[in-house]
């Protein structure tokens, strides 16, 4: 019997990626203490599929690499750089074509609009991702000998 399978690229990328309802609730709550905003409405993009995805990928990949090399706090010190340079990165990209879903220039410490300090509390986030999703996910496996169990045979008899 072959051993189970680690998820795929793609399947991780998937899973990744879906975690953008993060950011739909985080918005939502956002907007309900800063403002009042009892509809707890999230704002997101499409877009943002595909950067939550790339950027957790990456730093999946630096979990991997930096495990054993570096404490906790370092690692996820390193994980907000990398989340700050891909949103910054594809802000860039999405802004130059008219697409960018997002505008920080209303915070005092954003860079062009497209990053800022305020949100550097979501350091902690990174922490929950490393040893909850990350972790979990890297030790997901599929099993292509599955089947769905059978009926019990005095259920079958009825039939």
């Amino acid at each position: 019997m072959r051993s189970p399978e680690p998820l795929s690229l793609l399947s991780r990328f998937y899973i990744y990626a879906i975690h953008v309802m993060c950011e739909i609730l985080f918005t939502a709550v956002w907007d309900f203490v800063s403002s009042g905003d009892w509809r707890f409405q999230g704002v997101t993009s499409v877009w943002d599929l595909f950067i939550y995805g790339t950027a957790m990928l990456g730093i999946e990949h630096m979990y991997l690499v930096l495990q054993h090399r570096c404490n906790t706090v370092t690692r996820c010190f390193l994980y907000k750089l990398w989340a700050y340079l891909c949103e910054l990165s594809s802000g860039c990209i999405l802004k130059g074509l008219g697409a960018c879903p997002w505008d920080y220039s209303h915070f005092h410490y954003n860079y062009q609009g497209l990053v800022t300090l305020e949100y550097a509390f979501w350091f902690m986030g990174c922490i929950i991702l490393e040893k909850l999703l990350i972790w979990h996910t890297l030790r997901l496996r599929l099993d292509d000998t599955w089947e769905p169990q059978r009926r019990r045979q005095g259920a079958m008899k009825n039939n």
